[in-house]
Formats: C-alpha cells, structure tokens, sequence
C-alpha cells in the first residue's frame, strides 16, 4: 500500500473512533514496568472477574473437565492413556503448563505444551498427533494448565532458548502489515485505552487455552494472535509455527512471575 493510501486509511480510522489516535503516532515502544504488570483478569469488569473465579461459572472448565477425561483415556495402537506414564495430573502436572515453552533436544528448538502432547502421543501411545486447535488438545491443555493455576509463569532459563526469544520480541517489537502497527505499540504504549469499544491488554498469556465470550468458545494463544494480526492487515503466524512459538516464548518471558489462571476467560 502506498503511505499516502495508509495515512488515508489511519486518518478515517481515526475519525471513526476505530483507532485510537496515539497508535498511529510515530515513536519508540516502552517496556512495562513490572510493578505496572497487570494481566487481562485485571482489566475486566467485575461480573466477567466473577466468571473466571467460580468454577461452576466459568465455561472453560468444561473444557479443563474434558481433559481430565482424556487424560485417563486409552488409545493409539499401544492403547495407553496419559496417567499410565505421569500418573496423578495434580501431582505431576503441577507447575508444567507454567515451564513452556521449554527447549526440545530432539528438535533443537522450542517446543509449546502442545507440541509436547503430541510427541507423547507419537512416541509414547503411538496415536495420531491432534490438530493443534482441535477440541481434544484445546481439553488436554486446559486440564494441564489447570494443575498449575496460582503458580508463577517461569520460562526456562536456558541459553539454548535466547535466540528464539529475541525472535520473538522482534516479532513482537516489528511493525507489520496494512496498518504499520507493531504488537508494542498497542500492547506497551498504549494498554488501557480503546480501539473501538475493546479495552487494550498488556497481552501477558497467563490464562491459556481461554475462554474467550466474543468466540463463545474455548481457544489457543495462536488464535488470539491470529486475530490481532488480520486486525492490522497482517499475515498472520500458524499455530505450531516457529514464529508462533517464539512469540509465546518472548510474551512468557514478559509475564514471568505472573500466576497462571487456564482456564482464564476473558470479553
């Protein structure tokens, strides 16, 4: 797109209240303090603060319900479940969901939590790898990341990893599609104003898979970047990518000491 076609664009945006007029201001992105962490929980009115406090009203739990289900289920040609290997969730689950993504030896890359079921399933049940957004995983990854609620985000710190995070915060730092906007610009300089009639995050990943009302459903980290990426005209990343992957690691990184909250829900 030519820059005075994008100015255009930006300029009736504006006036439509569709952006806000400091995201399109030139000017370097800040880091967020952390004393000024505040995670999506935080920035929520208080009945959808409510929701993701009662477990009873919070609609991710059936998924999480879902995959303690599967987490006892046998299958693939060696007819194994999760428990015969890991045995009791909350005991050996404990504090996982909140370690990844982790290096991956095999691979020599980083690997998300749901690249690790999947290498459980191939090389443990000898079962079909899940699609990466599919139900199934969304369930397996909900009751894992259940087992960690309360704790710290703690991404490994393992040299292995740098290179894939600093990928990531430039990815997370570079400006990128039709509207020239880079994930820092909305998600650093300019967390708790509004573009349109949504309330702008920080973006710390504590709470996924979520819960998300607008999707009256269930999703993945990757679908919610997906979404901020066609919102800026940009290609978006696949989950399971390595630049999806890289991305989750930097934005761990951002939210370290955080507590995890999956299955959080958000607007």
């Amino acid at each position: 797109m030519r820059a005075p076609v994008l100015v255009l664009l930006t300029s009736v945006l504006v006036a439509l209240g569709l952006v806000s007029r400091a995201l399109v201001v030139p000017g370097a992105a800040r880091d967020i303090a952390p004393a000024e962490r505040l995670s999506g929980f935080d920035q929520m009115q208080a009945e959808t603060q409510a929701m993701q406090r009662e477990d009873t009203s919070n609609p991710g739990m059936l998924a999480a319900r879902s995959g303690e289900a599967l987490w006892t289920a046998r299958t693939g040609s060696r007819g194994a479940a999760c428990v015969d290997c890991h045995g009791d969730a909350a005991t050996s689950m404990r504090g996982v969901a909140a370690r990844y993504p982790a290096y991956d030896a095999a691979s020599g890359r980083p690997i998300d939590l749901t690249g690790q079921v999947n290498q459980c399933r191939s090389e443990r049940q000898a079962a079909v790898p899940l699609p990466a957004e599919s139900q199934d995983m969304l369930a397996l990854t909900a009751f894992i990341g259940l087992q960690s609620r309360g704790l710290p985000i703690a991404p490994p710190d393992d040299a292995r990893l740098d290179g894939a995070r600093a990928n990531g915060e430039s990815l997370f730092r570079r400006r990128m599609g039709q509207l020239n906007l880079s994930c820092s610009q909305c998600h650093d300089d300019n967390w708790g104003r509004r573009l349109g009639s949504s309330l702008i995050p920080q973006a710390h990943p504590t709470g996924y898979p979520i819960y998300r009302l607008e999707w009256q459903s269930v999703g993945s980290l990757a679908r919610r970047l997906r979404n901020c990426m066609v919102g800026i005209r940009a290609e978006p990343v696949a989950a399971g990518s390595a630049e999806a992957i890289e991305l989750e690691l930097y934005l761990a990184t951002r939210a370290r000491g955080m507590p995890v909250e999956t299955p959080a829900v958000r607007p």
